[in-house]
């Protein structure tokens, strides 16, 4: 392809992936919730169209982010920063408590969760203290580690504060993430992980889990114990994903789907239509659909030549893998269950917008990199040949 061609600019695999997921979004929540009146007050395309127009503006989003000059996008990441602490903090004063966790504000009608775009805001913030500093290129101090956990941990507090496990679950193994991909020294990332697991037993045995919380472990690690309560989710997915067998039993005509049988199967058990309505086969391409997103950001982040658009890319890597890992985990009972959405599938503007933010950050360094001397010379500069985690 001609180095000068404007396709180069496009990293069309992604582009494909994201736009393949989103109308997949759309098709799942339309038939996960065709057949509910309790949800829909008799409207069987209420949430179709609430969740098209989801997409398209979260589309919009992405072009934004896409197009926008890559120095404004630097320009911008402390106003990211500061929006979603701001939204924080709001939603602990006059946020709307759902499933036990103050986590939504309600503006204008519509429910927003600020703890969506405190992952998008970490992981811009935490690339921005990486670039602007003054010495190497690469390397990184325990000084440096500091400063970018710093900056993670404000937001982490708020959201923990709500509660959202989930959420900072999400957001500890992103942190986790952005932090080897900086090349951080590895006895701080031992460090870390240790603490982490420290943390986690801490919280189990000091009482800082909530009731409900505390029920879902133990329910993940017996599924038996409580199969109407707490158990009952994870039970009922399972039992909607092996009715798809190979092939699904087809679009709209998911039984344990149509009867509503799996709690929250919209938003945050999205997977469990997939799996009874499209089978084995269409919930394998989904996996492998998110897994070509993870692929072409990781690609983005090696090819990096400046360490924002490094750090940034293989940070949204990391948030997206692991929340997909957890999501689909929950799903099938080999994690417990946390609420967090599956990207770009699981209904709700926040998740959606934030996903789609991220899309085009990606796709706006992608296209710094296609229009690098480097690119247009057809050889990769001595920067980009700089490993991921090395």
């Amino acid at each position: 392809m001609n180095p000068l061609n404007p396709l180069r600019r496009i990293d069309c695999l992604l582009l494909g992936a994201v736009l393949a997921l989103v109308t997949l979004s759309v098709l799942l929540v339309w038939s996960a919730t065709a057949n509910r009146d309790a949800l829909t007050g008799g409207d069987s395309g209420l949430f179709f169209r609430k969740q098209l127009t989801n997409v398209l503006i979260g589309l919009a989003l992405m072009a934004a982010a896409w197009i926008v000059g890559h120095r404004w996008m630097r320009i911008a990441a402390p106003l990211i920063y500061l929006g979603a602490i701001a939204g924080l903090l709001l939603v602990l004063t006059s946020g709307v408590t759902i499933n036990g966790s103050r986590s939504w504000l309600d503006v204008g009608g519509m429910s927003l969760q600020p703890s969506e775009f405190a992952k998008l805001a970490v992981v811009v913030g935490m690339a921005l203290v990486l670039s602007e500093r003054s010495r190497g290129l690469w390397g990184v101090t325990g000084r440096d580690v500091l400063v970018m956990l710093a900056v993670a941990a404000l937001p982490a507090l708020l959201i923990i504060a709500q509660p959202d496990l989930g959420t900072t679950l999400v957001l500890a193994a992103t942190v986790f993430g952005v932090l080897a991909a900086a090349g951080a020294p590895k006895p701080w990332l031992a460090l870390l992980a240790c603490g982490g697991i420290l943390a986690a037993v801490v919280a189990v045995a000091g009482g800082v889990l909530k009731a409900y919380q505390v029920d879902r472990f133990m329910a993940f690690t017996n599924p038996a114990l409580d199969p109407q309560g707490a158990g009952y989710n994870t039970e009922q997915a399972r039992i909607a994903i092996g009715n798809g067998g190979l092939f699904g039993q087809g679009l709209f005509h998911g039984t344990q789907t149509r009867a509503g049988f799996v709690p929250e199967q919209h938003t945050d058990f999205i997977f469990t239509v997939a799996g009874e309505e499209l089978g084995l086969v269409g919930a394998a391409a989904i996996i492998l659909l998110l897994g070509v997103v993870l692929w072409r950001a990781l690609s983005i982040a090696r090819r990096a030549q400046d360490p924002f658009s490094r750090v940034a890319a293989a940070g949204i890597a990391c948030w997206f893998g692991f929340q997909a890992f957890q999501n689909i985990g929950m799903c099938l009972g080999i994690m417990p269950v946390t609420g967090v959405p599956l990207p770009l599938l699981s209904y709700g503007g926040s998740s959606m917008f934030a996903s789609l933010l991220a899309i085009g950050l990606l796709q706006n360094m992608h296209a710094s990199q296609a229009a690098s001397p480097a690119a247009l010379s057809g050889r990769l500069g001595l920067r980009d040949a700089q490993p991921l985690y090395g």
